[in-house]
This record gives C-alpha cells, structure tokens and sequence, in this order.
C-alpha cells in the first residue's frame, strides 16, 4: 500500500485530502510546515510527497531542493492555485514530476498520483536491446487527452498493426509515428518518412518503389523507393489523403502482396514494412467523394489514433510554452526565465488554430522581443489580437444576482460540455472567479 505525505498549511483542507486518500487505500501523513515536514521525511519512507507550493515561512520548492539535497528521489508533486501555474511550471523544470491546481478535481489528483507511483516503481523493458531512447525534442503532456494518446500508442506500439493518425495540422503526427517505431519490434531497423502532400503525381511510384536507369526522361540512375529502404523497419506516409488515385491502387497492390516493381523493372522485391500514416483530411468523406479507395483505407487504418488540437489540451498549454521557451533560449542565446501573469494568461485563453507549432512560433518570437526576464503580454504583440475562435454561443451569462448564481454557473459548464475556460468566458468572469465560486458551492467537478 503506497504511502502519500501530505504538506498542506490549510489544516481543514489537509484533513479532508487525507481522508479522502485514506479511502482511495493510501496510507498517509500530514505535515504544516516545512521543518516537519523534513522531520517525516527523515523517519519514513513516502511513496510520494504531495505538497502546497505556498508553506509557512517557505515554499514547497525549497522542500523539494532539501529532497533532492539529501538524495530523496520520491516523486514530488505540487499543489497550486491557477494563479500561481506559472509557479508550478517552474518547479517541474526543478525536478517536480507534476502538479495539481486548486480547487483540487479528485478524479484528477488520483490519476496524477497513480501516474506518479507507477512512474517511480522500477520496471525492466522486455528487451533492453529496444528499449525506446529518451528524446528530448518533444514533450508529451500531462492531461488526460495527451496522457489517453500516449497510452494508446503504447498499446499499439508493439504490435504489427498498421496505424492511421487523424490530426489537425502542427498538433505532432509525425512525433507519434517515431515514438511508435522507438517502442515497437523494429526499433533497430530503418524509420523512413515520405511526405505525400509534397510528392509530385508523376514522381509519386518511383518515391515509392524505385526506378531503374533510364525507364523514363531525367532517370539518369538506379533509385532505391522507400518500401526498400525502409525494408524490416517502418514507413511512414504523412498526409496520405494527398494521394493519387493511381498511385493508391499501385501502394495497395504493394501492401497485400508484399512486393513492389521499381519503374521500369520486369523484376519483383519482397519487402516487409509495418505502416503508419497521417492525415489531416476526412478519408471517409473522400472516400463518399470517390478520392480515396475503401479498400486502402482499411489496409491503413487497422489502429486508429486521434491527436488532440492543443485547445482540448488546457492544462498543457503552459507545459508547452515553457518547454519552447528553453528551446528558443539554446537557439537564440537567451536567458528569459518564463512568462508573466497576463502572458500566461493570454497562452491559456488563445485558441491555437495552428496548435502546437504556431505556439512554438509565437514563443520562439515573444523570447526575441523580451526586454526582461519574463515574456510580458506585449511581447507576444501579433498573437494578441487573435481571440479565440471556439467560443460557445451567443446569450451571455453574467453573473450579477447572487441568488442565480449557482444556476448560471451549472448552465454555463452544461453547455460548455465542461470546459471550465470557455465557461468563465461566457459568464463574463475570470477563470479564477469561476473556481472560486464552484469551490463556494459545492459544484461537483
């Protein structure tokens, strides 16, 4: 039974999380401040340490400095206001593995403290010789949409099916696809990407499968295709709906026999390839509009998964940003050190139509216009005069009558499906606002 200590100055609210765990089957402590705190972490041993970021005469990272200090490596996780997220980023950049905005979702926090336990628990790969590298190009998020994601790419991983991922331009297909490849059986055999939104009609089969020397003008060698290329290993074909119809019956010809023809060649080559393909285009409709064959769509989609736009992925957004943020301080030689409350605020109120790489963009360029050591709302310029674009409907819904509050507040999370942003948008309050008045309430979250 996995032990949890609890450092929490609220002493209400700290007794109320320790029931509530104790429920759930932990065994837990509690701890005011942090010298005692520390006394508990010297007498016991803890499965997780789950500590406020504000402490008397403190805060929770200069606990986790102390852990770390004395060689404690049990996972750390921070609890925090929305206002003070920021924060929080800050002190996962410091060694925290997670944190936890207050008002605190239960539903939430349990997963975040299984996640933690299971990630602390030593497991031995079954295959050390593929066990997937550590990359550092990419960051994969901590809410439920990216931590669904990546469970699935990890059910799938292992197995030869071949995978379609359905995405919105710049959310990370192709990160996907090599992260399936890294976890896969052909983790030490080639990864070959081919871009078929770039690929030009007439060169599309001889990128595919080769030419020889002379089968048509300007073929003035051998050419090895990507099926050979990527022979044992995996070929991915990103924005496959790009596709031309002849090109589509010559790849489904190739995946059901096993063997392609180089252009030109009166000569047959085995090939075995595991397949993973992207698009941002509705295959079924293109297959109801005649542009896409049935019969290669259910070659290609024996595994399905859906990347998340980065606007269903809230909670990661700051993660992100910061994790820009270094990548532009090592490219450009900077040192800025995060973001403001007002910028921070505007990250998390965008809608990111261009998801994840237009944030990447827009950090890239606030890091460059900086002039101190936080990125301000003004740095962000451009970006600024972009609203969001999914904002629901139509009837506001403000909040000036105490005795309908709750009321409003309920229709308002009704037709939001949830989504707690866009609900303190449509009732004319700020997101803090709206947690504090859920918390006052009573509101089920």
């Amino acid at each position: 039974m996995a032990s949890i200590l609890i450092v929490e100055d609220d002493l209400t609210f700290a007794t109320l999380l320790k029931t509530w765990l104790g429920k759930q089957g932990f065994l837990t402590a509690t701890a005011g401040d942090l010298p005692q705190a520390r006394k508990l972490l010297e007498r016991g041993t803890y499965g997780l340490v789950l500590s406020d970021l504000r402490l008397p005469g403190g805060d929770g990272l200069s606990l986790l400095e102390w852990m770390q200090k004395h060689g404690l490596s049990t996972p750390f996780m921070v609890m925090t206001s929305y206002a003070d997220v920021q924060n929080a980023v800050n002190a996962m950049k410091q060694g925290a593995y997670d944190y936890i905005a207050k008002p605190v979702q239960p539903a939430l926090l349990l997963d975040k403290i299984q996640e933690a336990l299971a990630a602390s628990t030593p497991r031995q790969p079954e295959k050390t010789e593929t066990a997937a590298p550590q990359t550092t190009d990419f960051l994969e998020g901590k809410s439920k949409a990216a931590r669904q994601l990546y469970h699935y790419v990890d059910l799938v991983a292992p197995t030869p099916m071949s995978v379609l991922i359905n995405g919105a331009s710049g959310t990370g297909k192709e990160y996907v696809a090599h992260r399936i490849h890294r976890l896969s059986k052909r983790a030490d055999r080639p990864f070959v990407a081919i871009d078929c939104g770039a690929m030009l009609k007439e060169l599309a089969a001889s990128e595919f499968f080769g030419h020889v020397k002379g089968s048509f003008t300007g073929a003035v060698g051998d050419k090895t295709g990507a099926f050979v290329e990527a022979n044992g290993g995996t070929l991915f074909l990103d924005e496959v709906g790009n596709l031309g119809y002849d090109v589509q019956v010559q790849l489904l010809r190739a995946i059901q026999e096993r063997k392609i023809r180089p252009v030109g060649s009166n000569q047959e080559i085995e090939v075995d390839v595991r397949l993973i393909c992207a698009t941002n285009e509705n295959l079924p409709q293109a297959i109801a509009e005649g542009r896409f064959r049935e019969d290669l769509y259910h070659r290609l989609n024996e595994f399905t998964l859906h990347m998340p736009d980065l606007k269903d992925r809230e909670e990661d957004i700051l993660l992100f940003a910061n994790f820009f943020l270094d990548q532009a301080n090592r490219e450009l030689e900077r040192r800025i050190a995060g973001f403001d409350d007002a910028a921070s605020e505007a990250l998390l109120g965008y809608s990111w139509p261009g998801n994840l790489r237009e944030l990447k963009n827009v950090v890239k360029r606030a890091t460059l216009l900086a002039q101190g050591p936080l990125i301000r709302l003004a740095d962000l310029k451009d970006f600024n005069a972009a609203p969001r674009q999914d904002t629901p409907p139509a009837v506001p819904l403000p909040l000036h009558d105490k005795d309908v509050e709750k009321e409003r507040i309920l229709q308002a999370l009704e037709s939001t499906d949830g989504n707690k942003a866009k609900a303190a948008r449509l009732l004319g309050i700020d997101r803090k606002t709206l947690y504090n008045k859920i918390k006052l309430y009573g509101i089920p979250q």
